[in-house]
């Protein structure tokens, strides 16, 4: 597998010397500053790929831009409304440029309005370090009594609702402030914040948008984008849902094994791929990530690596972000897989047999506590849980 390190673009906190220094080869990065539906121009990626090749001193860092996380998918496309045409056009156009830099890994997510969703950014566990967190009474708080939202009580059952109630009580005015600030947070690296009213109109637009219809849209894009990244060479790999169940009464089609077989089927060229993430798809105790790596294995272009623990075996539930080899998901399960899958691509003789990965996420440990990176991303915790995989892989190479 090839080491990957996430890295937000020149205002990141963490510097591409660190990554360097951490190990990996590769670097997952994004025109962030680049708004959903504009083309990428073939030399602002030029820029970025310069710049990830130079340490803080200017000599050569020895790292490549090797995924795009993410090419953003606007939210007409998403709806098949407004300039959703016109945006897809771009898309394919972004596509060209990017595969002329020599990139060939693209992941991109289909979630309505938000792309994750925490109720808790530095949630402090009890060795002192802090991690995220989602917290099923928070959200209930947030959707109930601060957004508000018609049909909210209907999505909670009556123990959630009334813990939510007394919850919602107790808080202060800080309190609940921080929590719609967590909830409302984003894509991380983006400068989009959205405030409450922002959302409630997102939400209002998506009131005739069931699951059926979000899935044919995400089917009508993949049918005009993955030809073209065909062609290219390049291997689009969908993000799943994050957390993987509902929320805000908005439909969710990439959760589960199930989701990605019918994308999958519906436009079945081998460039429309998976980012297998085990840490969205683990939230839920029904996904089976070792047996999706072996039926799915073909499609998998990028693994985002890391480990949740969930706070029960509710398919919609509380869970925090815990160690990368400590949680529900089993870590050895799931690169044991992934390394089989890589020797069947190199008995087949396939170019791209090696697949990227990064150390997804991490806790805040040691320094980390006292910098402000961008929440789940420190420069240590995510040192440690590559560390971690490293070591784990190197120990599974002997037996596959």
């Amino acid at each position: 597998m090839q080491e990957t390190w996430r890295w937000f673009g020149p205002q990141d906190l963490v510097t591409i010397s660190d990554v360097a220094q951490a190990g990996a080869t590769g670097v997952v990065s994004a025109l962030h500053h680049k708004s959903a539906g504009l083309i990428w121009e073939l030399d602002e990626i030029k820029e970025r790929q310069s710049i990830i090749s130079t340490m803080t001193d200017g000599s050569p860092s020895g790292l490549v831009w090797s995924v795009v996380e993410s090419l953003p998918v606007s939210e007409d496309i998403k709806k098949k409304s407004g300039n959703w045409e016109e945006h897809i056009a771009n898309y394919c156009t972004s596509l060209e440029n990017i595969s002329n830099a020599g990139i060939k890994v693209i992941c991109y997510n289909f979630m309505p309005v938000l792309d994750w969703t925490r109720t808790e950014l530095k949630w402090r566990i009890g060795t002192g370090a802090t991690c995220l967190r989602f917290d099923i009474i928070d959200f209930a708080v947030f959707d109930l009594h601060v957004l508000k939202r018609s049909g909210a009580v209907t999505d909670f059952n009556g123990s959630v609702q009334a813990e939510a109630s007394k919850r919602f009580a107790r808080m202060s005015k800080r309190e609940i402030d921080i929590l719609a600030e967590n909830i409302s947070s984003g894509l991380p690296g983006a400068t989009e914040k959205f405030s409450i009213n922002k959302i409630r109109q997102h939400i209002a637009d998506y009131r005739e948008i069931s699951e059926y219809k979000l899935r044919e849209n995400l089917i009508t894009f993949l049918s005009k984008v993955a030809p073209v990244a065909q062609d290219l060479g390049v291997r689009l790999c969908c993000h799943p849902d994050d957390p993987p169940f509902p929320l805000l009464g908005l439909p969710r089609v990439m959760s589960t094994e199930a989701d990605y077989q019918t994308i999958i089927k519906a436009v079945n060229i081998p460039s429309n791929g998976i980012t297998l993430c085990t840490g969205s798809l683990g939230a839920r105790p029904d996904n089976d990530l070792p047996g999706m790596i072996e039926r799915l294995g073909d499609r998998i272009h990028f693994l985002h690596l890391r480990n949740v623990k969930r706070e029960s075996q509710n398919v919609v539930g509380s869970f925090f972000e815990s160690g990368h080899l400590i949680g529900d998901v089993d870590m050895l399960c799931v690169l044991e897989a992934a390394l089989k899958e890589e020797k069947r691509r190199r008995d087949i003789g396939r170019e791209d047999w090696s697949i990227p990965m990064r150390p997804d996420h991490g806790q805040d440990i040691l320094d980390d506590i006292k910098r402000n990176s961008q929440p789940g991303y420190p420069s240590i915790g995510r040192l440690k849980g590559l560390a971690e995989l490293r070591g784990a892989i190197a120990a599974l190479e002997t037996r596959v």
